[in-house]
């Protein structure tokens, strides 16, 4: 799609975008009676939600983790459940089980008890700390967005949102995830500690008996309607050019590759990871109040979506470069097609 072809907005999706936009401001502020500072890692988890994707969040205990998606999904008006992932964790545990009961006629009948997984907002608390069966089991829900338990599927409550956690200090008896399944992630995000002003507000603000009310800005049907928005969203044709060409820059073997990347890494970016960008753009322009998404918007969501795709070798490993580092470098390195080119 060309620049001069781009589709124009019509009057609702204009009024959509600005509705969008004053209820982001909104929500921001409600968030913010709990949750001080992170606003990176909301607008991450924001975006995330309407590009209907899920996050995986990697950050040290004690960082408000659970307490930030719980209050999102209040400011939302979304279901809210979590589930802690342990060692002895079932799949039926996740997903809901089959049990036998009996009618008043005295036949007995299966029914479907559903599990914590039927809700608009998962939380999977640190989900490595659990085996691959039912690690898979998670996973399959937020791909296929249902459950199947004795030959019937169930439908997940949409919208429907996972948010799961690992933590990046104690790694033993834990089980971590194969690369296949970290693709399944739309965003990886990084929860670090606060800055030394927001610590001493985290710590007066909560060292006193004191209620928070929280009113809800948007509603699960609000948020649906936006979901649809954003697949609206128009992208010129060199917005996705350079999403690929910074997803093709992460394979070593392509020729489009730097030299850095063929030094530093033994696997890149598949497929999926251009087709977040570009939803992770489109959402990005509607919280800013754009209808359209520009190169910037790539920019904006490139470390969240590419730093769990891409995979260091040894001697990146051996030089203490990280996936983060050479995600940045790549960024500042591959140039934005020029627009005039296709017009």
């Amino acid at each position: 799609m060309t620049d001069a072809a781009k589709p124009a907005a019509d009057g609702r999706e204009v009024q959509a975008v600005r509705k969008l936009r004053q209820a982001y401001d909104l929500l921001k502020s409600e968030i913010h009676k709990v949750i001080v500072g992170q606003d990176e890692v909301i607008d991450q988890i924001l975006i995330a939600v309407l590009a209907r994707g899920h996050g995986l969040v990697v950050g040290v205990p004690g960082l408000a983790k659970t307490l930030m998606v719980s209050t999102i999904a209040r400011v939302l008006k979304l279901s809210f459940n979590r589930i802690q992932f342990t060692p002895d964790l079932m799949p039926s545990d996740i997903t809901g089980t089959e049990i036998i009961e009996a009618d008043d006629l005295g036949k007995r009948h299966f029914r479907f008890v559903p599990g914590p997984i039927f809700a608009n907002i998962v939380l999977a608390d640190e989900i490595n700390r659990t085996p691959p069966k039912t690690q898979a089991a998670l996973l399959e829900a937020m791909q296929e967005r249902q459950v199947t338990s004795g030959g019937t599927k169930h439908e997940l409550p949409p919208p429907f949102f996972v948010l799961a956690t690992q933590n990046p200090i104690e790694q033993e008896g834990t089980y971590p995830l194969p690369e296949a399944q970290l693709d399944r992630f739309m965003f990886n995000l990084y929860i670090d500690y606060p800055t030394r002003a927001e610590e001493r507000e985290i710590v007066r603000s909560t060292t006193y008996d004191a209620e928070v009310s929280l009113s809800a800005v948007l509603t699960g049907p609000d948020i649906l309607a936006l979901q649809a928005l954003v697949r609206k969203v128009p992208v010129p044709d060199h917005v996705i050019d350079y999403a690929l060409n910074l997803v093709r820059a992460t394979r070593p073997a392509d020729e489009s590759a730097p030299r850095f990347i063929k030094d530093w890494l033994s696997w890149g970016a598949g497929p999926r990871a251009a087709q977040c960008l570009i939803l992770g753009a489109k959402a990005r322009a509607i919280l800013d109040g754009r209808f359209a998404a520009e190169s910037r918007d790539v920019r904006s969501v490139a470390l969240p979506v590419l730093r769990h795709r891409i995979f260091t070798n040894f001697a990146a490993d051996s030089e203490n470069v990280t996936a983060a580092a050479i995600v940045k470098r790549l960024v500042q390195e591959v140039k934005e097609p020029p627009p005039e080119a296709y017009k």
